[in-house]
């Protein structure tokens, strides 16, 4: 084994203090500082929205069929496909989200469940669900994976760059 260089201090004197990185207010916002363009990232290889409105939707229908009794209008054949509808909503929305690669089709599944929630389960949850459930079908159908970044997100960038001055400086 080597000997460290006269001079040279190893002992525990370096670790006096905690580093930057570890100081107690500076760990969670390192941490928020990372996590968030990993988000967007995630985010961004999705129909996000679509999946959200899809599933919001059916979850939104689903609650209406537990309301109140006089304010439930219609539960639909037998009570089955009242709930059975919206529960496909909901596993479309999450399909939607974690399985992107077959967005077409789970889109026009759900937006079928959407338009058979106005027979099924109080008037597509009073019209609030299915309207979810419909945009959010067509957001995902429109969605196309490998767009380039808008305008505006290119001006933004090069604002950015231009605001930061050359790399050497």
């Amino acid at each position: 084994m080597a000997e460290p260089a006269p001079g040279t201090d190893t002992g525990p004197a370096l670790e006096a203090g905690p580093a930057p990185e570890t100081a107690p207010g500076a760990a969670p916002q390192a941490a928020s500082a990372r996590s968030r363009p990993s988000w967007r990232g995630w985010r961004g290889r999705r129909p996000f929205w679509g999946g959200v409105l899809i599933l919001s939707g059916g979850a939104e229908i689903l609650f209406t069929l537990r309301a109140p009794l006089p304010v439930v209008l219609h539960i639909g054949l037998q009570g089955l496909s009242g709930y059975l509808v919206p529960t496909v909503m909901v596993v479309c929305g999450l399909l939607v989200l974690f399985n992107p690669a077959q967005r077409l089709f789970y889109s026009v599944v759900a937006v079928l469940a959407s338009l058979g929630s106005w027979l099924t389960s109080n008037l597509g949850g009073f019209l609030i669900g299915m309207l979810f459930g419909v945009i959010g079908s067509c957001l995902t159908f429109g969605w196309v994976p490998d767009q380039p970044p808008r305008r505006r997100l290119l001006r933004r960038g090069r604002a950015r760059r231009k605001a930061a001055g050359p790399a050497g400086a």
